[in-house]
């Protein structure tokens, strides 16, 4: 039972790729306040993407803000707050001016492709996949901040000097929220650190082998600390967004979170959610299973002082981001909706395929020498067929990294937990359990990454007791059965490989 006796709700602030949004969440797992805001999308440079961390933090603190008064709460109604966030983006700034050298660089970024190809080619990318279970990719954060300590001017001279440090969203947000210029507390979790680069698996510490590839001052690196953590990061400042203390006391990487969110505490248990771009998490428990099949070894996430659970991770790029290009940049849909109602014209896309590999590929090819391409085109072909293909697009890079899930683990997935914004897109589910051949299951709260760090800070204080109580929570709302027979699902399968083998060697990486 919950404690009505003391703050009635768990806030929890989600900095995701496109947006920021702000949630509160009862003893139930219920959604009681949510508010939303998009910052803009910087690409100064093809295969560049940016954001300005100054727009992500005032977003942020608006969406809290906005997000207390509609529900009528304040931070008294509050037992505690989690973090959760795009993993990746890389932050640098000055820890006396609180000011940024240099846009945030985003996980989708391309610019450092040069620098994990450099590091790919002897030993050491193999230090560097045995000691945190990445492949050298421009994806992950180390190299970002190698970028910028090459070339913005006066950064490397901070960083040896002690005042330029660096964080993902997680760790910016959290120094803000806890004072800034004036003792903002620098902190990460286990989850986003192990999306570095620069942190050992094993030790769940900043490694100085890993440093030094990177050429990176350890002085600038996060504190790391558990997922959910009772002793807490820090607390809000009451002239904050927040009007009040609240003690900060979880934190995750935004895909680690949705597991949370979606319960998947069991070795085996499996998540797929849709957002910017698509990543679906396998939970290894406690063994630290090394992929063999193009996947990320990552941590779940950490509670308190307990063992790291660990997870296979297959990361694509581009999923929902391929539905605002065809919103922004074609302009054949007016808005993500209108791509379900327009693909539903055609009973098929036409023979077309769409590899959406702006950002080249990632899991399980992890291809930097790609970029996107629609193939298979005749006169036949018309913008609805485009719509579908992208719908497509999304479903069959998920069974790409399904296929390389049960390659290491032996574990074939036998229903698909689904979250994120493109669950709503019916048609699109019901794509995937076609070209998956197993049904796919959404929870009534679709907001699972949201609910995730929610989770982790409330069992930080006794909010929840045990994750008996969030199993609990959780509840189907909606499922899709397959509808393919073998030979559709075998035969348009066969038409995405080819499709790939088209992206790939299209730009020269040295």
């Amino acid at each position: 039972m919950a404690d009505t006796t003391g703050p009635q709700y768990v806030g929890a602030v989600d900095q995701g790729t496109t947006s920021s949004r702000f949630m509160v969440f009862d003893h139930g797992g219920n959604e009681i306040a949510k508010y939303q805001l998009e910052h803009t999308q910087i690409m100064p440079e093809p295969g560049w993407v940016e954001h300005d961390p100054i727009e992500i933090w005032e977003r942020t603190s608006s969406v809290i803000q906005s997000g207390l008064r509609q529900a009528n709460l304040t931070a008294e109604d509050l037992a505690a707050l989690g973090i959760t966030n795009q993993r990746e983006t890389t932050v640098v700034w000055n820890r006396h001016t609180g000011r940024p050298y240099y846009n945030a660089i985003v996980w989708q970024d391309t610019r450092t492709d040069r620098i994990a190809a450099a590091l790919d080619r002897d030993e050491r990318g193999r230090t560097i996949r045995q000691k945190t279970g990445l492949p050298p990719a421009p994806y992950f954060s180390g190299g970002k901040i190698q970028w910028i300590l090459e070339n913005v001017q006066g950064v490397r001279e901070a960083a040896e000097a002690g005042d330029a440090i660096f964080g993902n969203t997680d760790a910016w947000l959290i120094w803000n929220l806890t004072g800034g210029p004036r003792g903002g507390v620098h902190v990460t979790d286990v989850t986003n650190a192990s999306r570095t680069m620069l942190m050992d698996l094993e030790t769940l510490q900043w490694d100085d082998e890993l440093l030094a590839i990177f050429g990176i001052p350890r002085s600038m690196l996060p504190e790391i600390k558990p997922s959910s953590y009772t002793a807490g990061y820090g607390e809000t400042l009451e002239t904050g967004p927040l009007g009040g203390r609240v003690k900060l006391t979880g934190i995750l990487g935004d895909q680690q979170s949705a597991m949370v969110g979606q319960v998947c505490f069991d070795p085996g248990m499996a998540k797929n959610t849709y957002g910017t771009g698509n990543f679906m998490l396998l939970n290894t428990g406690e063994e630290l299973v090394r992929s063999k099949a193009g996947l990320l070894t990552t941590v779940c996430y950490q509670f308190n002082d307990e063992k790291p659970v660990y997870a296979l991770e297959g990361s694509i790029a581009v999923t929902g981001s391929a539905i605002q290009w065809l919103r922004d940049q074609l302009g054949i849909i007016s808005g993500a909706a209108e791509s379900e109602s327009l693909a539903r014209q055609v009973k098929d896309s036409g023979g077309c395929y769409f590899v959406p590999a702006f950002s080249g590929l990632f899991a399980p090819y992890w291809r930097s020498d790609a970029r996107g391409a629609i193939v298979g085109l005749s006169r036949y072909n018309t913008n609805a067929h485009i719509a579908r293909a992208a719908l497509e697009a999304i479903c069959y890079q998920s069974r790409d990294v399904t296929e390389a899930m049960t390659a290491d683990s032996g574990v074939e997935v036998e229903v698909l937990k689904v979250d994120g914004g493109i669950t709503a897109n019916q048609l699109c589910m019901q794509l995937q359990a076609d070209v998956l051949g197993v049904p796919v299951s959404k929870p009534v709260v679709a907001e699972t990454t949201a609910l995730g760090a929610a989770y982790a800070a409330g069992l930080a204080v006794g909010f929840w007791k045990n994750l008996d109580e969030l199993r609990e929570n959780w509840n189907e709302g909606a499922r899709w059965e397959p509808t393919w027979n073998e030979d559709q699902r075998k035969d348009g399968y066969a038409g995405w490989k080819k499709a790939v083998e088209r992206t790939l060697n299209w730009v020269d990486v040295d």
